[in-house]
């Protein structure tokens, strides 16, 4: 140990004081003020006033920001400290925003910040174990946040990312008896040189396969950033929910997919701010907003996106957290039927328009008006505008906003915004499959808008019949997928990640291993079933959710190499099934694969989510914890 550890040498470390006159002025108590308060609202304004805050204009309404920033940015933007993802490095910009406008019309802002993980960085990783849970213990700090500051009328969120934004919507939904706003963070732009953020992830299976040099790894993976800030490019579990959020009429019109540092990303922070304020004086809480009818257009809203899966475990938990029915697998499969794919965006193609293109293309108003058009939305449902659905796309359609931004988006890339956002007759299917069958008896989910055309007959349907191969850890998984000897994955083979769901592994995404599987030459007629879950930015048929999981007794745990496995999707009817075809009576009586276990890394914290979360309603409940159910079973 040198000795700066223990003495620097620096002299100026004794110039140091005990006391301090501490702020000037008096604070605007009143005789009642005292009498009445509790001691905590008196103790507050001294707190206020040794922060700094001007004491005599104390008393005024106080609004609460949380957000999810993370590092340590200097003001001209270069890192200090990093944060773990572009996601949260700029989203405290907004909280500046907002702050002003708050302070300006005479509130007086509190911001709290709780962080977030990054899915990116943690695929892969035993950082993936604590993924999911992470939401969950979140929202509750964000609550508890909420609750802390009793005097708040008001409370806005600032998130953007795939677990911080979830999270921060189940913690405003759970205080709906406060008026409360989302404002997204917005999307990173596209790199001129570097590819995409989904592809990206994808170098080392490359790599290991002599598809690209190290050279061309190296220098793509360090541009694929456009902007340092943002949640990423494609329709993932991010711009799903910044989207879903929109729909619910969480987040003002066209505040979904902004991208990040624009002036119109701080404006649209600047207008919350003033909507967050005018729903306090009309003393209109955030329940309000959050309805049934709300809830069905995010449901529409996700299909028309062709949508992140993850938010069959997000939507339901925002639900929860509103009171509301939480929506069933029959429910996402009744609004897939029914509403079709409007919009063409990474990851779903055919051409795969980046995120900040289906801004520009108008986003979620625009693509609303389709949906109106043919009657699907809730048109009466409240939104934080003040206004309903309907009349928010009254102005939408008339707006200035719309035309312009519109016009942008061909002087800018040269794209006619009509094949960003389709009209129906130029629709493509609808999103989500639901599966069932002997390997799933209660069902696993597969994004069928992403499996390619090519691999589809003329009726749509994807047919895949070949051997099990099984892996009991991610690990093993992407290790034969890399290979290039005799473990190498084959051709025809249907890869079994199994022991991935929540009890097994805190049910982490497995996108490095899809892909892997889309964009190196090893995925060619592969197929994936797993317990776990997926990226939203995974394609292919790769069918997730894979329910029981195998270590709570899913017939998926008892699978072994070589077992003959048949999927067949119907993209069109959006119906689906995958079958073991061999003997099934010997199938059933077969134990558990031996090389099945809970991972032994798994955190004692992700091991209790686990298992809470599984008396609440597993995964096809939103991974919840449902406090009366559990305490009813303790």
């Amino acid at each position: 140990m040198t000795d700066l550890c223990f003495d620097s040498g620096d002299e100026s470390i004794f110039t140091i004081r005990t006391t301090a006159p501490g702020p000037t002025g008096a604070l605007p108590f009143t005789g009642s003020f005292l009498r009445e308060s509790p001691s905590g609202d008196v103790f507050g304004w001294t707190q206020d006033a040794g922060m700094g805050w001007d004491p005599s204009s104390l008393g005024r309404p106080e609004f609460l920001m949380l957000s999810t920033a993370g590092g340590i940015r200097q003001p001209d933007g270069t890192p200090t400290a990093l944060g773990f993802h572009t996601g949260h490095w700029e989203v405290a910009l907004l909280m500046e925003e907002a702050a002003a406008v708050f302070k300006k019309r005479g509130g007086i802002p509190f911001a709290a910040f709780c962080s977030d993980p990054c899915d990116g960085r943690s695929q892969g990783t035993t950082g993936m174990f604590d993924s999911l849970p992470y939401r969950n213990d979140a929202a509750i700090v964000l609550r508890r946040l909420i609750r802390s500051l009793p005097t708040a009328k008001g409370v806005m969120g600032v998130a953007t990312c795939d677990k911080g934004l979830p999270a921060m919507m189940m913690a405003l939904a759970g205080s709906g008896h406060l008026p409360g706003i989302l404002v997204p963070g917005g999307v990173t732009l596209l790199s001129e040189e570097g590819e995409d953020l989904a592809k990206v992830q994808s170098v080392g299976a490359r790599f290991a396969h002599r598809e690209i040099d190290l050279k061309t790894a190296s220098e793509t993976a360090c541009r694929s950033c456009g902007s340092p800030g943002g949640g990423c490019q494609f329709l993932g579990t991010a711009a799903t929910t910044q989207v879903i959020a929109e729909a619910l009429g969480m987040s003002l019109p066209h505040a979904a997919l902004i991208p990040s540092g624009s002036e119109a990303w701080r404006d649209m922070a600047r207008r919350s701010a003033v909507a967050l304020m005018e729903m306090t004086s009309a003393q209109n809480p955030l329940s309000s907003i959050l309805t049934e009818a709300s809830l069905h257009n995010a449901l529409v809203l996700h299909a028309a996106f062709g949508g992140s899966t993850n938010l069959i475990l997000h939507l339901p938990a925002i639900a929860h957290a509103a009171g509301l029915p939480r929506p069933t697998v029959e429910d996402w499969q009744a609004i897939n039927q029914k509403v079709p794919r409007l919009v063409d965006a990474l990851p779903n193609g055919p051409h795969g328009f980046a995120t900040v293109q289906v801004y520009l293309a108008g986003g979620v108003p625009e693509v609303m008006l389709h949906l109106r058009e043919r009657g699907l939305l809730e048109l009466d449902a409240p939104t934080v505008s003040g206004l309903s659905l309907g009349e928010n796309l009254a102005w939408w359609e008339q707006s200035e906003r719309r035309q312009r931004f519109r016009e942008k988006l061909r002087e800018l890339d040269g794209i006619d915004p009509d094949e960003v956002i389709r009209p129906p007759e130029k629709a493509f299917p609808s999103t989500i499959t639901f599966v069932k069958g002997n390997l799933v008896p209660e069902g696993a989910v597969v994004k069928s808008t992403a499996i390619a055309p090519e691999l589809l007959d003329e009726e749509g349907v994807f047919l895949h019949d070949g051997p099990a191969r099984v892996f009991a850890s991610e690990e093993a998984a992407i290790a034969a997928l890399k290979s290039t000897g005799e473990d190498r994955v084959r051709e025809g083979e249907v890869l079994v990640l199994a022991g991935l769901g929540p009890v097994g592994a805190g049910m982490p995404e497995t996108y490095q291993v899809t892909s892997a599987l889309r964009y190196s030459s090893v995925g060619k007629n592969l197929a994936v079933l797993t317990d776990g879950r997926f990226s939203g930015v995974s394609t292919g048929p790769c069918l997730g959710h894979a329910s029981p999981e195998a270590l709570a007794g899913g017939p998926i745990g008892k699978l072994r190499d070589g077992d003959p496995v048949r999927i067949r999707i119907d993209t069109r009817q959006l119906v689906g099934t995958v079958e073991f075809l061999g003997h099934l009576e010997e199938f059933h009586a077969r134990p558990t694969h031996p090389d099945l276990a809970p991972d032994p890394r798994l955190p004692g914290d992700t091991r209790l989510w686990a298992a809470l979360q599984n008396a609440s309603g597993g995964s096809w409940g939103g991974c919840v914890y449902d406090v009366d159910e559990i305490l009813r079973r303790l």
